[in-house]
């Protein structure tokens, strides 16, 4: 017989709550969930984005708890304050405690009149029990300036420690907290960060759920600063299977014919170790896999000639890479490799001094802003972490203003610093120009909080497609005397008539492209090009399995062996028969609709450096029939977008009706 999915509906403005059942062939796991409750019980497209009805979901996969490995990804659905339309994202190994509160997900909605912590505990019996903690919003202030040494996110999760340490048992026990970012901005991330038995944090256990605003949507839609669960529930008691390793090894060998750690070590080893490229993880990896094709200077990157990307390559290795390398894969220490909080063998998890380096955060605050010196990036990705915002994102707003003061769009005293940033790469020198943007950039992000700044302050409360339409109005005589929008200067995929989502950092026409969930992998994301309908083509297909493998809870670095083996576990270890590509093509399709109702639907690029990114890797990979009308032609850049969307909506009826390979 088939497993439930429990559900816990927490209305935290009249502090009550209730648990749901539903068997799992209705919801596979929380991103169905979140999509129906989304357009069916609250129907938050119809309200304000941080209306009480745009529900927080967040939730495991069936999975959790059971001895796969990769499995324990904390799923949060809401609708966005950038895109506008709903949106996933995800933190990894968090469901490893979460699950021990015996519920599968919890959906927070209602507004609370103050700071509010939410309490959801199991015991071994499987009941579940909640409690309510209000703090004055000058305690929260006085947490996250200091509490007890820590700040910021920190402050908050040792705050949390310690009124509920009953909570931390037998190894389990998170919070989900939300930074100064979330207050002040729509840029806020979710933040777990895990504790020793001290209460102190873990290297490497800082996992975020950042793209989208969730951490906004949790404060400023609900009032809620912290969730924190934990509990004596063990999810795999009389589920045998759930438990047993030696019935996964029969799987996986009769699906790939070698035992299942095998599979997974395979998979993972880019994120532990890559032999062959003699480092590993996202930061190790994609600066010599990539090498001259790595986005810098605020995508600037790809307007410049081979040589020229070549000699900025070799600076990042030298100053930004081998830092890095050094301690993390040649010293003869002890390797500060870790997990994000679950057992699992992709360690992938590579600290340098206990900060957590993977590649988007660091690029971003690094190479995207013309910051050079890896320790000078670290002192960025810390601060952005503390304060809770999207790294991403912030990279993305840093180094948007860098370019509107190099162009002379705009000028320092007017984003509240004192100097023009460094951003000329045929003159750049490490040592002396990126201590001076790393202190821009620091003042930048503390004042997209502090808001005294005008600039700033219309950033982080409307984003950059909003800000750079005023600002247009504002310096209208600069916009004609440069002949550039400010939206021109900037990266990223419309949606409707105010929504955005800015590209994760590749240089892929994947990244903008008109799919309408962005923000995350649900796309391809080489650096290659081709005509519409085959990008289209491969874009929706990847855009469904990995919508399959976040609807499971398990993390995309175990994809390689997941896509194949996810139906044979439904099937053999939950008793659900079903189609998992289709399903999951049906579920893309409800997004659709969602979006559309939103007013969130992918809308053709309004940026000229969007459009440019397009042409330019086209003509990289030799595809100069598009990439020169493109440069010359804007109904040439309309025709590939509208050709691609429209494939992209074929394909995805095509799978949802069984039209598919059955691998």
């Amino acid at each position: 017989m088939a497993m439930e999915y429990k559900v816990v509906f927490v209305d935290v403005g009249k502090r009550v709550w209730r648990l749901e059942r539903f068997p799992l062939t209705r919801y596979l796991g929380p991103i169905e969930l979140g999509v129906d409750l989304h357009l069916n019980r609250f129907k938050s497209f119809m309200y304000d984005v941080f209306h009480e009805n745009n529900a927080l979901v967040m939730g495991c996969g069936p999975f959790a708890g059971s001895s796969l490995f990769g499995v324990h990804r904390l799923i949060f659905v809401f609708r966005s304050p950038h895109s506008r339309g709903l949106h996933v994202s995800a933190m990894g190994g968090v469901a490893h405690s979460f699950i021990r509160s015996g519920v599968m997900a919890v959906v927070i909605y209602g507004k609370s009149g103050k700071p509010l912590i939410v309490g959801i505990w199991g015991d071994s019996n499987g009941s579940v029990k909640l409690e309510f903690r209000e703090i004055s919003e000058d305690e929260l202030w006085r947490i996250f300036d200091d509490y007890n040494g820590f700040k910021g996110v920190y402050g908050l999760t040792r705050y949390i420690y310690d009124v509920f340490r009953h909570y931390y048992v037998e190894g389990y026990g998170r919070s989900i907290v939300v930074g100064p970012a979330a207050v002040k901005s729509m840029h806020g991330a979710l933040v777990s960060i895990g504790l020793d038995k001290s209460g102190n944090p873990i290297p490497g256990q800082i996992d975020l759920a950042a793209r989208g605003g969730g951490g906004s949507v949790l404060y400023r839609a609900h009032g809620v600063v912290g969730i924190v669960f934990g509990g004596k529930y063990n999810p795999a008691r009389g589920k045998v299977r759930l438990a047993d390793i030696r019935f996964v090894d029969r799987l996986s060998k009769h699906v790939f014919g070698r035992e299942y750690g095998a599979v997974v070590a395979e998979a993972t080893r880019k994120y532990r170790f890559e032999p062959k490229l003699g480092t590993g993880g996202t930061f190790g990896v994609n600066y010599v896999l990539y090498r001259d094709l790595v986005p810098g200077f605020a995508f600037n990157t790809i307007y410049y000639g081979k040589a020229l990307r070549l000699k900025m390559h070799r600076m990042v290795m030298e100053y930004f890479w081998r830092p890095f390398q050094e301690k993390v894969f040649k010293s003869k220490e002890s390797k500060p490799w870790h997990t994000c909080g679950e057992p699992c063998p992709g360690v992938c998890k590579k600290t340098w001094n206990n900060v957590k380096v993977d590649y988007e955060p660091f690029n971003g605050l690094g190479f995207l802003i013309g910051v050079l010196r890896f320790e000078d990036a670290k002192e960025l990705v810390e601060l952005v972490d503390m304060l809770g915002f999207d790294a991403i994102e912030i990279g993305h707003i840093v180094a948007w203003l860098f370019d509107l003061m190099h162009r002379g769009l705009l000028q320092p005293e007017e984003v509240g610093v004192d100097n023009r940033p460094y951003f000329d790469p045929l003159t750049y020198d490490p040592e002396k120009h990126s201590p001076v943007n790393k202190e821009i950039a620091r003042k930048i992000i503390m004042g997209l909080v502090e808001g005294d700044n005008e600039i700033l302050r219309l950033i982080s409360e409307k984003g950059v497609r909003v800000a750079a339409k005023e600002l247009d109005k504002k310096y209208a005589f600069r916009v004609k005397m440069y002949g550039l929008r400010f939206e021109d200067v900037a990266i990223y995929a419309a949606f409707g008539d105010q929504g955005y989502m800015s590209p994760n950092y590749y240089w892929s026409p994947g990244m903008v492209a008109p799919l309408y969930v962005l923000g995350r992998y649900w796309t391809s994301y080489s650096p290659t090009f081709s005509d519409p309908e085959e990008f289209a083509e491969s874009a929706a297909r990847r855009a469904v399995m990995e919508l399959a493998i976040d609807n499971a809870g398990i993390c995309r670095f175990h994809r390689h062996w997941a896509e194949k083996l996810l139906p044979h576990l439904y099937r053999e270890l939950l008793g659900v028969e079903v189609d998992v590509v289709r399903r999951s093509a049906e579920t893309y399709k409800r997004f659709v609709e969602y979006q559309e109702k939103a007013g969130a639907v992918p809308a053709f690029w309004e940026s000229r450096k969007t459009i440019e990114l397009v042409a330019t890797i086209a003509a990289e990979v030799g595809r100069v029939d598009w990439s020169e009308k493109m440069l010359v032609n804007l109904k040439a850049a309309r025709e590939w977008w509208e050709r691609f969307k429209k494939k992209l909506i074929e394909v995805i009826d095509a799978i949802s009706v069984g039209a598919h390979s059955s691998s």
